[in-house]
């Protein structure tokens, strides 16, 4: 009698233990959240609101306050390589430029190259990504993906799909939407997610155009600060390097001003057309130009800006309409900083904090408590490791960076990161190629200044020069100290470190031969 119960017990408790397994993993698979990713062009954190400054009481932010209220802010997530298409390929990759071969503007993610889209796809998410790629290729490990070509034009955006794709920037074939951009994409993702499989959780790439230069607006917004007059960065007037000790010449104004002329006296043959033209500069001296080019640039820019954060709550809206809003990581970031009259610059790529800095807010009401702020190091090559982190799966091999979902929940490791490592490649006398390190309160920058025969470069190359800076006595960046002897243990100390954070992410020009030389000169190889 034994014999005979014996197997038929172990029998119901094998069946039993199964189908509390099956039971489980469906309830796991419901419970799965939900990844929102909004990702803008160039939306500086000068230009959001919620991080203080010149611009906040003037920046249109509801829904990004509203995100932030609901959600946390990261007060010092930065970008690796900070232009568009390098800044693109970490976020996917979770690497360094070096690592998943994006340098410049002009290389696509290698044919088959990992990238977090593809994780997703195969552990049961659905993956999709609307609106700019701008990383050359065909997007891979996307189950749907309608992108524009290269930048894209603001007004009546082409996309194109699988369907008509063709490497590069080229838009024939692809499908004309009529409307302004932001709005567009916005309605197409919303499209999208209505038409979803609802068994299954999603993975949703939402990518603005906006607020990439030529920073253009929709006419819901053309008054908008009109008489105004908009408060001036106190570095607007850098005129030179011999002003702050900068060891470049930099991205000036008055070249976007030149822009603006060369728009309006043969927009058939110039690159894009800007809003708001002609712009007369004529018969102004030195300071009344700059004056007169920053206030269109930030007027423009934060009127741009206004439509991100209208389509921001048309979004967060529709996952409150659907329900899924509470099951749902919604992330909203931009693709690096921007210069807005800091140093008299505009345009990104170097490592000054305006254009370093990523602004950053996520929500996730089942576990992340509202109205919080970050202040851990937190980069782009980490937020496809905290995305799986989110969905439960192990972070991948291919992933340089680490998930900081405890850091947003207030238990940050105690081995996380105290500083980072940025590397800009594009590289022009004007803003030469460079790396360095930042910790909490010091920067240390090389400006290596070799095109090192990546795309796009410039062949004139610069002297090696160094900078520092004390960010919690110049936070703005006014004075290079590199020769300030009172800082000289200091910057030994970090040189020590920024020889170890390029060893540890495999970052040596080991086959550069003009590098091992000026390496050597330096003291970092």
């Amino acid at each position: 009698m034994t014999k005979i119960f014996l197997p038929f017990l172990l029998f119901s408790i094998q069946v039993i233990f199964i189908g509390n397994c099956a039971y489980g993993q469906i309830k796991t698979e419901k419970e799965r959240p939900n990844i929102l990713f909004i990702l803008s062009d160039d939306h500086t954190s000068q230009a959001w609101g919620i991080y203080g400054g010149l611009l906040s009481d003037y920046v249109k932010n509801d829904n990004i306050k509203r995100l932030a209220a609901e959600g946390a802010v990261l007060e010092n997530a930065f970008c690796t390589n900070s232009i568009c298409t390098p800044s693109r390929g970490s976020i996917l990759t979770g690497q360094y430029s070096h690592i998943n071969q994006v340098y410049t503007l002009s290389e696509p993610l290698p044919e088959g190259h990992p990238n977090i889209a593809k994780t997703f796809s195969k552990n049961g998410y659905q993956t999709a990504i609307i609106g700019k790629w701008h990383l050359v290729g065909k997007p891979e490990g996307f189950d749907y993906f309608n992108v524009l070509p290269g930048q894209g034009r603001y007004w009546d955006p082409i996309l194109k799909t699988e369907e008509d794709w063709k490497d590069g920037y080229d838009s024939s074939g692809g499908s004309e939407y009529q409307g302004f951009s932001t709005d567009v994409i916005t309605d197409l993702t919303i499209e999208h997610l209505e038409n979803r499989d609802k068994s299954k959780p999603f993975l949703m790439f939402c990518n603005f155009k906006a607020t990439h230069e030529p920073f253009d607006y929709p006419e819901r917004f053309a008054s908008l600060y009109e008489g105004e007059e908009i408060p001036e960065p106190a570095s607007l007037y850098d005129f030179g390097p011999e002003t702050t000790g900068r060891t470049f010449v930099g991205q000036k104004l008055e070249n976007l001003g030149q822009r603006w002329d060369n728009a309006t006296k043969d927009p058939d043959n110039w690159w894009t057309t800007y809003p708001g033209l002609p712009y007369p500069l004529e018969g102004l001296d030195s300071v009344q130009m700059r004056k007169k080019i920053y206030q269109k640039l930030v007027k423009d820019f934060m009127r741009c800006g206004a439509a991100i954060d209208d389509n921001i709550g048309k979004l967060l809206d529709y996952l409150e309409a659907e329900g899924i809003a509470d099951n749902t990581v919604v992330i909203y970031t931009a693709d690096q900083g921007y210069f807005l009259g800091e140093h008299g610059f505009f345009d990104k790529r170097l490592i000054y904090e305006e254009s370093l800095r990523m602004p950053f807010v996520i929500r996730y009401p089942k576990e992340i408590r509202g109205g919080q702020r970050i202040d851990d190091i937190i980069l782009n090559i980490d937020f496809s490791a905290l995305m799986a982190d989110y969905a439960g799966i192990p972070k991948p091999e291919f992933i340089q960076g680490k998930s900081f979902r405890k850091n947003l929940n207030g238990q940050t490791p105690q081995e996380w990161r105290d500083q980072m490592y940025y590397r800009y490649w594009l590289h022009h006398p004007n803003r030469p190629a460079h790396f360095g390190i930042r910790n909490q309160r010091y920067k240390l920058a090389f400006f290596y200044g070799q095109g090192l025969d990546k795309k796009g470069v410039s062949k004139e190359t610069t002297k090696p020069a160094w900078e520092f800076y004390d960010l919690q006595k110049d936070p703005k960046e006014l004075h290079n100290a590199i020769n300030d002897k009172a800082y000289a243990t200091i910057i030994a100390e970090m040189k020590k470190e920024l020889k170890k954070e390029r060893l540890k992410y495999g970052d040596t020009d080991a086959n550069e031969q003009v590098m091992k030389q000026i390496l050597s000169n330096e003291n970092l190889n």
